[in-house]
């Protein structure tokens, strides 16, 4: 982890790196593999890797959420991961998980079949990853820590990038845009990441089908599109074939959002090899508009898993325990009315009204070690109010938080578990809500419009081939719900997984260290042996709010 000097947008600044890049690496691995990374922190920041997507079991230790499952890694220090794959398969990735440094810190992890297996569709003949991020002039890190300082809305950023260029459209950028050179007839993999901090994106190839065939590293039915639409955090496997007149086509993406943060357009360039004259500008394709939650919905709500033979589903049917949490943004109270939030506040966010407060210590230690007063376990499983929450208008009683604080939700092992992710229009917000659970997939069985009814919108969940996800898109002032079996001990971060971060932090030193191996070998040991130990046999999932 190093500083390193990137030229973009015509000026120069300072950016977080691995090795130097931006995106960092590309980490290749087959199904089942395990991975061992040396994390080396030559910056000034502290610095965790979290492996988006990757299940870790019975490893938390190297999950990576800083104050969750490690301290950070200071300047100066290093730590290893071991990374568990299990079974993934597809695209997923890695990025810090530690204040805005994800905004730079990131790259794609590749999961090819198992040796003796092959793809669920033809091989194609090359793969690009398509990894977007934002752009800032500004120095990331001080752009959170005014927002965090000053209690106000971030700076926007001032590019979207695809695999680190921000593409034709942008001044200064045209020479380093990204291209795919392609040969006619062939098929290609892309290997969609959304890095980005806030937004929604719509990508597409202008003239071109595009085939989803998996996401968030399980295969889907395949589904033909003109246009995918990605939330942060999320992974798509897409299929492409260069079937057009030899040519340039445009590769973009803008954002979908209610709320725009950053409405410039990021681009690629599809080139065909071969003679031919390439046009003075290369085909743009039809995206969606900003606001098309038409074009979203569609798109989203067709996504079934594969459910083969090779590749099976097992959706629980029934559940143990039925879970309500509201996403809200908030506004908390600042000494003389001195913030720069809606009404002189400072922003927040919650889950069923609670506003993450980052420990001293890290949960996962706390818990290990069994130390008091760390963390709660009274999370509730249901807002602690009931009222209108997607009106026009809520009303300002709800707009604070009732409790700023460390609070776990303890589940039992092997639970069938359902949550049901309720947005909220507290502060008018038009937010959506990208939801990432740690340690596990999960299958999303329903989603909506509107506030959740517990009578009758259960009827129409899909229990036959849902799909498998890691991060799911709460859409706007409405609801998504998920469904898996609580089966891997441990203590797993419930996040947004949007870079807006508005959670509490006592700005204290996490004091214990790191978990070595042999702390998380025994972690491995203990819980497999002593599976009958109720603490052991209760993970930890450690509902916060980051939006």
């Amino acid at each position: 982890v190093k500083e390193t000097n990137f030229t973009r947008l015509c000026s120069t600044t300072k950016i977080l790196t691995i090795n130097g890049m931006f995106p960092g690496p590309a980490l290749h691995v087959h199904k089942g593999d395990t991975l061992v990374v040396n994390v080396q922190n030559h910056a000034k920041y502290n610095i965790t890797l979290h492996w988006h997507g990757v299940k870790q079991p019975r490893n938390p230790w190297s999950d990576g959420p800083e104050y969750i499952t490690q301290c950070p890694i200071k300047p100066g220090a290093n730590f290893t991961y071991e990374i568990i794959f299990s079974s993934e398969e597809g695209t997923l990735w890695w990025h810090a998980h530690s204040d805005w440094s994800r905004a730079t810190v990131h790259g794609p992890i590749f999961v090819y079949p198992k040796a003796g297996t092959t793809y669920p569709f033809p091989k194609p003949h090359a793969e690009f990853p398509v990894v977007m991020a934002s752009w800032n002039k500004g120095d990331v890190m001080e752009i959170i820590q005014d927002a965090l300082s000053t209690g106000g809305e971030p700076n926007q950023s001032d590019a979207f990038t695809i695999n680190g260029q921000p593409g034709d459209l942008y001044p200064c950028s045209k020479p380093g845009t990204f291209k795919a050179v392609v040969d006619y007839g062939k098929t290609y993999l892309l290997r969609v990441i959304n890095a980005i901090l806030n937004e929604e994106m719509f990508l597409a190839v202008a003239n071109h089908t595009l085939t989803v065939v998996g996401m968030d590293g399980a295969y889907i039915k395949p589904l033909e599109t003109s246009y995918i639409m990605i939330t942060p955090g999320q992974t798509m496997d897409v299929l492409v074939t260069a079937n057009q007149s030899p040519s340039h086509y445009y590769l973009a993406a803008r954002a979908y959002a209610g709320l725009v943060y950053d409405n410039t357009t990021t681009t690629a360039i599809f080139r065909y090899n071969g003679s031919y004259t390439a046009p003075k500008t290369p085909a743009f394709p039809n995206l969606p508009n900003y606001t098309d939650t038409d074009a979203a919905t569609n798109f989203t709500t067709q996504f079934k898993a594969l459910a083969s033979n090779e590749h099976p589903i097992d959706v629980p049917k029934s559940v143990d325990k039925r879970i309500i949490i509201t996403i809200s943004i908030n506004t908390i109270a600042c000494a003389s009315n001195s913030c720069d939030g809606p009404n002189n506040s400072s922003l927040a966010s919650s889950l069923n009204n609670i506003s993450f407060v980052t420990p001293e210590i890290d949960i996962l230690q706390a818990y290990y070690r069994r130390l008091k007063g760390v963390y709660d376990t009274d999370f509730p499983r249901e807002p602690p109010y009931v009222f209108n929450y997607t009106a026009d208008v809520v009303p300002d009683d709800y707009l604070t938080p009732e409790i700023n604080g460390t609070k776990a939700l303890v589940l039992k092992h092997n639970a069938n578990v359902e949550i049901v992710f309720q947005g909220t229009n507290v502060l008018a917000s038009a937010e959506n809500h990208p939801m990432h659970l740690h340690g596990f997939s999960f299958y999303v069985v329903g989603s909506g419009f509107g506030n959740f009814n517990n009578e009758t919108d259960p009827k129409s969940y899909n229990l036959v081939d849902p799909p498998e996800m890691n991060t799911v898109g709460v859409p706007t002032n409405g609801w998504a719900a998920i469904r898996f079996k609580a089966d891997n001990p441990g203590t797993w971060f419930t996040t947004c997984a949007m870079g807006v971060v508005h959670a509490l932090s006592s700005g204290k030193t996490c004091e214990l260290g790191y978990g070595n191996r042999g702390d998380r070998k025994e972690w491995q040991n203990r819980s497999y042996k002593i599976a009958a130990a109720p603490f052991l046999l209760e993970p930890l999932l450690t509902l916060a709010s980051q939006c």
